[in-house]
């Protein structure tokens, strides 16, 4: 049999390195998927080693996931995500997953089936116009395939372009194309001939930036670091770096990874799902050193002109965005750091280091005393993540959903040394815990995965992704997947932002969802399921959940009336709650009371939650 179009690309993906893709598969995609399936008989029939080893084909249960998935594994790998879909709706379900990859900047491909050739333009079944509509979200590179000697440089284009400049791009396949033969460009005017092949360069600043970054550091009294996911391969290098300049370390979400949580003058999150030590630590500093980061918030970040900043960041579009540095590196983190170091100067004073630690001391006795508060005939939602830190096992990879689960995942959960965690940051898409949990699994099955979800998340459209758990997880080297619902039966996040954002009282008509038994819904697929409405049993769920011989959801009947309190709480913010109150809310007689006091009592003179 000839090789078709569709053979060559999956050979010319496996050359780039591509050995598992996630996706849907329906008629506009059809050739693909029998190139996918002979490749992988012939690999297998063939088997001479490592190299031979296929692509694996992972089968979703919307498109949407296996974009997410897609970006997970980008995220976890440092590899190509690489996701297909077939042509119309299944090429349109693709989106918001790879919008969470562009926003956060991972090497995604999308691959779509399309229509006819010959029908383009007739207004046919699941026509659309795929190119601009992924124009905005794959802009790097989106290309339709038209005639087979066009698709060797279309794939390598595709996968270079993601790679070097770390973001999606997309190619489209006419169905009828898929199934040609496949035909080698020419040596003629009008083709190309292109290869396979890219390794990122060293990137480091010159050494006059280096000094003048050298120059800010040296001199600061009271420097802060923030890291974010670029500095997620610097982990010894920011310690040496912090240790050398006596410096507090705050972790934006999507680098909470970076530093373990048991290095006292590292203070955690920042941001709304942040911490106070964090918080005080932006508020108080002299000099602000950020690596690979875009955290969005600039009202927690120094106020503009109190702080001398330095950032180091391998995308310069992301220099000097959050807060006017003073000087601007572009660069990988590591090597950046690396050659930053012999610089620096060993600060003798640590008097600052030491507030910072009494700070995060002082936190971490508040979130233990929060955690162990009783809630309203339900479960503390922080008790569920604080008796997870006591136990997870360092090699673990911890997802999160967005949304009020969130805040514990960010607060409550201390990252240990090797653990990889992560979630839609950027996009902070619902629904996104159970496929990165997923993607996780995949790309190391030798480690525990946990997925920390919201009820709200998990009927949007995680629980159908426990179907695919329970296609796959028998494949598994170890089988420790588990999935931790939180069902408060309300849309919680929201709910507290109508409160104290906006003043509203809780608008039930658009917050109150049905409960739904997750557990048993797990064990009807073969899964485990475990009920908790007890929060002196969430410790012995999380040991019978990290013994189990299967996935597990873990289903927590858990209080909605626990407010995600952000660390600082402004003014503004204790008036719209005050007004929610005199509005009346229809939580008003449960733990919200206690809420009130701490919202309201925290901008009166003198207040310290302790």
């Amino acid at each position: 049999m000839a090789q078709t179009v569709s053979d060559f690309i999956v050979e010319r993906l496996h050359a780039w390195g591509v050995r598992r893709i996630y996706g849907y598969p329906g008629d506009g995609i059809n050739g693909m998927f029998g190139a996918l399936n002979r490749f992988q008989s012939k690999q297998k029939h063939d088997r001479t080693g490592d190299s031979d080893q296929g692509i694996q084909f992972i089968q979703v249960r919307h498109e949407e996931m296996a974009a997410f998935m897609a970006a997970a594994h980008a995220k976890f790998t440092g590899e190509l995500g690489v996701c297909i879909a077939t042509s119309g709706p299944g090429a349109s379900h693709l989106i918001t997953g790879l919008y969470d990859a562009r926003m956060d900047h991972m090497p995604v491909l999308a691959i779509a089936g399309q229509q006819a050739r010959a029908a383009l333009g007739g207004h046919y079944q699941q026509e659309l116009d795929l190119v601009s509509m992924f124009k905005d979200v794959a802009g790097a590179f989106v290309e339709q395939a038209s005639v087979p000697a066009q698709v060797r440089h279309l794939v390598d284009r595709a996968v270079r372009t993601a790679l070097a400049e770390r973001k999606v791009t997309a190619i489209v396949l006419p169905n009828d194309l898929q199934d040609l033969p496949y035909e080698a460009p020419g040596r003629k005017h009008g083709t190309l001939h292109s290869g396979v092949g890219f390794r990122a360069p060293r990137l480091v600043p010159y050494p006059d930036d280096l000094q003048q970054a050298v120059d800010v550091l040296n001199a600061g009294k009271k420097v802060a670091i923030l890291v974010g996911a670029g500095a997620l391969h610097a982990t010894d290098e920011v310690i040496a770096v912090a240790e050398k300049l006596g410096a507090g370390v705050a972790k934006a979400l999507l680098g909470k990874a970076a530093l373990p949580d048991d290095l006292r003058w590292v203070t955690g999150a920042i941001g709304l799902l942040g911490t106070k030590p964090s918080y005080d630590l932006m508020t108080e500093c002299d000099t602000l050193l950020m690596i690979g980061s875009g955290f969005p918030y600039s009202e927690f970040l120094p106020k503009e002109g109190a702080a001398r900043g330095v950032q180091i960041d391998i995308k310069a579009d992301m220099l000097s965005l959050r807060y006017p540095m003073e000087v601007n590196l572009v660069g990988d983190s590591v090597e950046t750091l690396r050659a930053l170091l012999p610089l620096l100067e060993h600060k003798q004073d640590r008097a600052w280091r030491r507030t910072v630690e009494d700070w995060t001391e002082d936190w971490w006795r508040t979130l233990e005393r929060r955690a162990h508060e009783a809630g309203n005939n339900a479960v503390n939602p922080q008790r569920t993540v604080w008796e997870l830190s006591k136990r997870i096992p360092a090699d673990s990879i911890v997802t999160s959903d967005s949304g009020s689960c969130a805040n514990w995942y960010a607060r409550d959960l201390k990252v240990r040394r090797g653990m990889m965690c992560s979630l839609s940051g950027g996009l902070a898409s619902m629904g996104a815990a159970v496929p990165y949990a997923i993607a996780g699994k995949f790309a190391f099955p030798e480690r525990p995965v946990i997925a920390l979800v919201g009820d709200g998340a998990m009927q949007m459209n995680n629980m159908a992704e426990l179907i695919t758990v329970s296609k796959y997880w028998q494949d598994w080297a170890d089988p420790r997947w588990i999935c931790m619902v939180l069902n408060n039966e309300d849309l919680n996040q929201v709910t507290w932002e109508q409160r104290v954002m906006n003043g509203d009282p809780k608008f039930e008509a658009s917050q109150n969802i049905p409960s739904v038994p997750y557990h048993r819904f797990a064990e009807l697929i073969g899964l485990k399921g475990i009920y908790v409405d007890d929060a002196e049993q969430m410790g012995a769920a999380w040991d019978e959940a990290l013994a189990a011989d299967r996935p597990v959801v873990i289903e927590v009947k858990a209080d909605p009336n626990i407010a995600p309190l952000p660390p600082h709480v402004t003014l503004a913010q204790a008036k719209a709650f005050a007004t929610t109150l005199m509005k009346g809310d229809p939580e008003q007689g449960n733990v919200i009371v206690e809420t009130a006091r701490q919202v309201l009592g925290a901008v009166l003179p003198g207040h310290r939650d302790k």
